[in-house]
């Protein structure tokens, strides 16, 4: 059986720390059937230079002003020729044998979306976890207690896409997580969780970068709860998301000392 092409899209903006181990990553993945495309928001640092010392890796380079990273994501959806759709930002990468383990779960010719684990880890030192962020197999109605796959794991077919929609540019900061809950929630496609690690994030991207953030994403998050015909109550819905996020810190914390 043939290998599903896969396109893997980097939106990213003046990471010219970080953007070449995201490089390195998808490079490191040795996945016979693969495109890349980078989306460049104008970086003002020496981001297009770390990128073009690269460019052997990239499939499609584009550099142009967009209205934002979902903007900039939508822009790599309608370039990507591949059967299913990835996105590694610019400070992410993938732990060896991500792509391999999602082709795996696409040879199920019904499946339509998969996702896996991710770990926050510290900007100076990728190798201390922070967070340990552990995903579960969808239920119905798990949007309204706060569950949401991270989607830098989020692997979804590319006609789901051109049936159900990309990113909602109305949402500022959870247009991800919108978009996750409008095909899993609204739509129920069939969707596999893949236990596992697949990728590795930095502290400090736009959604946990302050407080304020973190607040206006939970703020579009009940938002797009209420769109899709959903309902939590703020309070509970809050209470779980700390909850959560504190079991994700207390597994990183048991993590350093096994």
């Amino acid at each position: 059986m043939r290998e599903p092409k896969i396109s893997i899209i980097t939106v990213v903006f003046n990471n010219e720390a970080t953007i070449a181990d995201t490089i390195e990553s998808v490079r490191a993945q040795n996945y016979p059937n693969m495109e890349y495309i980078v989306v460049d928001g104008l970086s003002k640092d020496r981001t297009l230079d770390r990128i073009n010392e690269r460019r052997e890796v990239i499939t499609r380079l584009v550099s142009e002003e967009d209205f934002g990273i979902y903007d900039a994501m939508n822009k790599g959806i309608s370039l990507a020729t591949g059967d299913v759709i990835g996105f590694i930002n610019g400070d992410d990468f993938y732990m060896p044998g991500a792509l391999a383990k999602v082709a795996e779960a696409f040879r199920d010719p019904a499946l339509e979306a998969c996702y896996g684990d991710l770990c926050y880890v510290r900007q100076d030192d990728t190798s201390t976890i922070v967070r340990d962020w552990r995903s579960s197999p969808f239920v119905p109605r798990a949007f309204e207690k706060g569950w949401c796959p991270p989607h830098p794991t989020f692997f979804v077919r590319r006609e789901v896409y051109k049936r159900l929609g990309s990113f909602d540019l109305c949402y500022r900061i959870a247009a991800d997580v919108e978009l996750m809950m409008r095909f899993l929630e609204r739509h129920r496609i069939k969707s596999k969780y893949l236990p596992g690690i697949m990728v590795k994030m930095r502290m400090g991207g736009t959604t946990n970068r302050s407080w304020k953030n973190i607040l206006q994403q939970n703020k579009e998050v009940l938002l797009a709860l209420e769109t899709h015909g959903l309902k939590a109550s703020p309070v509970h819905f809050f209470s779980r998301k700390l909850v959560s996020r504190g079991m994700q810190v207390l597994r990183a914390a048991l993590l350093k000392v096994r």
